[in-house]
């Protein structure tokens, strides 16, 4: 979604809230792995033809269908399929290989390792690759592609969190080592997400030409319209039972159209969707860690950013303002009413997860306790407009999102409308990307994030981040939070990790730079008798991250 974002890899599923794994640096010691598990590919899948429109006729549809699926499950990357400049960062690359990968339990399993360790000081890392891996060109995938692709990834400085990485050395044909430049606690993130490309093919067009060694290969695109997908008979793993995907490109009404008739077999909708019948297929809600959230500027106004943009507000500035949002918003309230249900209420930029902060809780949807806290803050309605007012500066403010999205426009107004109750005018507005980016440093923004790494956290709260594209696009700045970030990073035990993380919540909980609301569901409608396996907690919905499991995907008997 957002070009100056950096970020790690998918790491941890939403669970029990234990940690599922550890890394010890005692040593050189070996992390624990766990062997991945075998897909189920005993069914065939299906061929397209004429469109069904009886539930009978679908499922004598179905039927026919020999090893090919039909989707419309989500939208076209405009940048390609470059590893190198963030595609599959949002889970799964899908034409490439990575390192390493997460099971559906988030456990660490190897894909193109077969085995990786890391030195006491955690400074240096050796992974051992696996001797059967080709790229799609037929080529061979040696060390040297490995360390290619991280040193190509780190130097282009777009999407992915490399920095620390010092250099990336192939030992031989099959051993890569990596120096970095500090312990990064976060690193095997990026070893999991990063997809490896070859270094004797890799230029310009490679976004729209992807050579990689994963179970698929790009086929045909057809932009603005469709791709298609070819199973890769070299790829060493797993191989999913379909050998051809086509992915329709297309609009939600028309998505929605298309499942109707029968002509599709997995289709992502909206949740005002979710109660239309559709016959031979089910709606399969998958939770996420796909947040909405408001971002209120924190400094008062009068700043310009290095590049002349306007920072601060006086209205979000004033902690009173903030506090009231907090527990004046009832989330299980957007959530029914502009989630239809669909979602769960979101309290920070994780949680559940590992190294959440359950302080982060709050009890909301308490109006009487917002106006009090406005009373006492000096806020009041003296013209009897149902605006507060406070030494001439009305509570009015912006509240933007990212236009042609319906559901974001939806949880915004649902939380205009609260705000109401207590005195705050919040403007629901929607705009481009270009103006939002433009007004987001002085005006509050409804912003989508979720990936399932703590580097989420950092890149919002940092405050070495202000003001640097999307990062800490509020200007939020607390030493201890940076520090408690800092020493995260630099732990060599994700257990000291996590405990570091949380600490940096206590500043968060007490500062309140960020409202968050919902975490929303992700909705498919699947057709019936297909089986897309236990899929994973999905990050934010950029990317295909339904196929992460595709090599589970079968037809039942």
């Amino acid at each position: 979604m957002m070009a100056f974002r950096n970020r790690a890899a998918q790491l941890l599923r939403l669970g029990a809230g234990a940690l599922v794994f550890a890394l010890f640096f005692t040593g050189c010691a070996k992390p624990p792995e766990r062997p991945a598990e075998p897909a189920a590919n005993e069914t065939a899948a299906a061929d397209q033809t004429a469109p069904a429109t009886t539930e009978e006729a679908a499922a004598d549809e179905v039927s026919t269908r020999k090893d090919s699926l039909v989707m419309a499950i989500a939208s076209e990357p405009d940048e390609g399929f470059d590893p190198i400049t963030g595609w599959g960062r949002y889970g799964n690359p899908l034409f490439q290989s990575t390192l390493l990968r997460v099971d559906k339990d988030m456990h660490f399993v190897n894909d193109l390792a077969v085995s990786y360790e890391a030195c006491d000081d955690a400074l240096t890392w050796t992974f051992v690759l696996r001797d059967d891996a080709l790229f799609s060109d037929g080529t061979p995938v040696t060390a040297a592609d490995v360390a290619f692709s991280f040193l190509a990834a780190r130097d282009a400085g777009t999407e992915l969190d490399l920095g620390f990485l010092q250099d990336a050395e192939p030992k031989d044909d099959h051993t890569v080592v990596f120096h970095l430049s500090k312990a990064q606690s976060t690193f095997l993130n990026n070893a999991a997400t990063l997809g490896i490309v070859p270094k004797a093919s890799y230029g310009p067009g490679y976004a729209e030409n992807p050579i990689g060694s994963g179970p698929f290969v790009l086929a045909q695109w057809d932009k603005g319209q469709q791709a298609i997908l070819e199973r890769n008979e070299s790829y060493y793993g797993n191989k999913p039972a379909f050998e051809k995907l086509t992915l329709l490109f297309l609009a939600q009404d028309a998505a929605l159209a298309a499942a109707q008739t029968g002509s599709v077999d997995v289709v992502a909708i909206a949740e005002s969707m979710a109660e239309t019948p559709v016959p031979g297929m089910t709606l399969v809600p998958v939770h996420t860690v796909d947040n909405r959230g408001i971002s209120f500027p924190m400094d008062p106004p009068g700043g310009t950013t290095p590049d002349g943009l306007p920072f601060g507000n006086a209205v979000s500035s004033d902690a009173a303002i903030r506090q009231a949002m907090q527990v004046g918003i009832s989330r299980q309230a957007i959530i029914d009413d502009a989630l239809y249900g669909h979602g769960r209420p979101a309290y920070s930029v994780c949680d559940g997860m590992p190294w959440w902060n359950e302080a982060s809780v709050v009890q909301d949807g308490d109006a009487a306790q917002a106006q009090a806290i406005l009373d006492a803050a000096g806020w009041k309605d003296a013209d009897g407009d149902g605006i507060r007012e406070k030494d001439g500066v009305k509570a009015e403010m912006p509240l933007i999102y990212p236009a042609g999205d319906s559901t974001r426009q939806s949880v915004a107004m649902s939380a205009a409308q609260q705000a109401k109750t207590f005195g705050l005018s919040l403007v629901v507005e929607g705009m481009g990307w270009d103006d939002i980016g433009k007004r987001m440093y002085s005006e509050p923004v409804l912003f989508g994030w979720g990936d399932r790494s703590p580097l989420e956290m950092f890149n919002l709260y940092y405050s070495a981040g202000k003001h640097v594209g999307y990062n800490d696009v509020n200007g939020y700045e607390n030493k201890s939070v940076d520090a408690h970030m800092e020493a995260a990073l630099a732990a060599t035990t994700a257990e000291a990790a996590n405990a570091e993380w949380k600490a940096a919540q206590e500043g968060v909980i007490a500062d309140i730079p960020w409202i968050w609301l919902v975490n929303v569901d992700h909705l498919y409608l699947v057709r019936d008798g297909l089986d897309i396996g236990d899929q994973p907690l999905h990050p934010h919905g950029h990317g295909w991250p339904i196929l992460t499991n595709i090599d589970e995907w079968s037809w039942k008997d």
